[in-house]
């Protein structure tokens, strides 16, 4: 059966769930996961120059011969980055690690912070301007931000040609973050969960593991299927080839309604939770 697609505005078409690539900067470990990923059925894989794996990634792709109109890769523009050129020649960088002429997805992995910038809105714009650029000269085929808030956006917009096609945050049961998640519906930005299973932290809570028992799946499955059902995009983080199969089927479980409503109302029982206007250090996260 093929992996269900989510649509972006621009009807660029995306896996509903992807791997992330977070902390995997071993180049052999890398080769080892895209290719238990990929016979897997993944197709999304999810890096940035801050993970310090795109020439990992861009090696594993090489060697294993995997078909680059085949392979969504999705990379972020990081925060030293930030402005109109410096968007663009970062991204041109990127591409010479991952040895492809084109990114699928390029992302701002972070908005510039009002506790550090008083012309954070500035900052914003500017490096959103030189996204927009990449966009328009097919270098990237979606541009999108991640963790920006409602505010974020509502500044982002007050300038853009073309707004936001995603905005990937922090999103899991715990956690749900309705007001954003219904603010980019209504606006049309697809979410991506960057932590839909909350860092592993809330695969241990008891009601959790209750519901899941009760469901006959794992915790980690339900959490995901949980992100599925609202529509967003997933990026559950494994090495384990064992649990990548487990999180890959768990786009084709069924979840009933009074599943979800416990799970929409599940008291918060881990993840980070930062506050993107509260960063006043970048190299921690």
């Amino acid at each position: 059966m093929s992996m269900k697609e989510a649509r972006l505005r621009n009807d660029v078409f995306l896996p509903v769930i992807g791997a992330g690539l977070w902390k995997i900067t071993d180049r052999q470990l890398m080769v080892e996961v895209v290719k238990n990923a990929w016979q897997c059925g993944y197709r999304l894989f999810d890096t940035a120059s801050a993970y310090s794996n795109e020439l990992a990634l861009g090696k594993a792709v090489s060697e294993l011969g995997l078909p680059r109109e085949q392979i969504i890769i999705q990379d972020k523009l990081w925060t030293t980055c930030y402005g109109y050129e410096n968007a663009q020649a970062a991204c041109r960088h990127s591409l010479k690690k991952l040895k492809t002429d084109y990114l699928d997805v390029y992302l701002m992995h972070w908005p510039a912070p009002s506790k550090l910038y008083d012309n954070w809105e500035e900052i914003n714009a500017e490096t959103w301007r030189g996204m927009e650029q990449l966009y328009k000269e097919g270098y990237v085929r979606a541009i999108g931000v991640c963790n920006f808030k409602i505010s974020h956006l509502e500044a982002l917009g007050k300038t853009a040609a073309v707004h936001p096609l995603i905005n990937q945050i922090e999103c899991h049961p715990g956690m749900p973050n309705k007001e954003i998640t219904e603010y980019c519906r209504k606006k049309e930005i697809r979410i991506q969960a960057s932590s839909p299973l909350g860092n592993g932290q809330i695969l241990n809570n008891a009601e959790l593991l209750r519901i899941a028992a009760e469901s006959g799946v794992t915790a980690a499955q339900l959490c995901l299927k949980w992100s599925l059902e609202h529509g967003y995009i997933i990026l559950p983080k494994t090495t384990s080839p064992e649990r990548m199969r487990e999180n890959f089927c768990s786009w084709q479980l069924n979840l009933d309604k009074d599943i979800m409503h416990l799970l929409d109302n599940l008291p918060f029982c881990g993840g980070l939770a930062i506050d993107s206007d509260e960063v006043n250090k970048f190299d921690e996260l």
